[in-house]
């Protein structure tokens, strides 16, 4: 889950290349998804300067406060969801 991730980062920016790694998206399902967060307002992104072994800047992203929030009310929705799931008789 791309919130997870984020969340999980703890030095709150990350890279399109280690979001596709930690999430399993590819980049024509990534990048668009990112875009949206970002003018929904609950990403902002900004360029990085290149780290060896990488050549060019990279554009890196971290989630706002309203997306902090956002992204733990997605996770608790979706854990009260799977709770719910699993307590149902068969």
């Amino acid at each position: 889950m791309l919130f997870k991730a984020f969340l999980d980062n703890t030095n709150g920016w990350s890279h399109g290349y280690d979001l596709m790694g930690k999430t399993g998206l590819k980049s024509g399902t990534l990048y668009p998804q990112l875009i949206r967060m970002e003018q929904d307002g609950l990403l902002e992104s900004e360029w990085h300067p290149p780290v060896p072994p990488a050549r060019a800047p990279r554009h890196a992203y971290r989630l706002t406060s309203k997306g902090i929030a956002f992204a733990h009310a997605m996770i608790a929705e979706r854990n009260s969801t799977v709770g719910q799931a699993a307590a149902r008789p068969a």
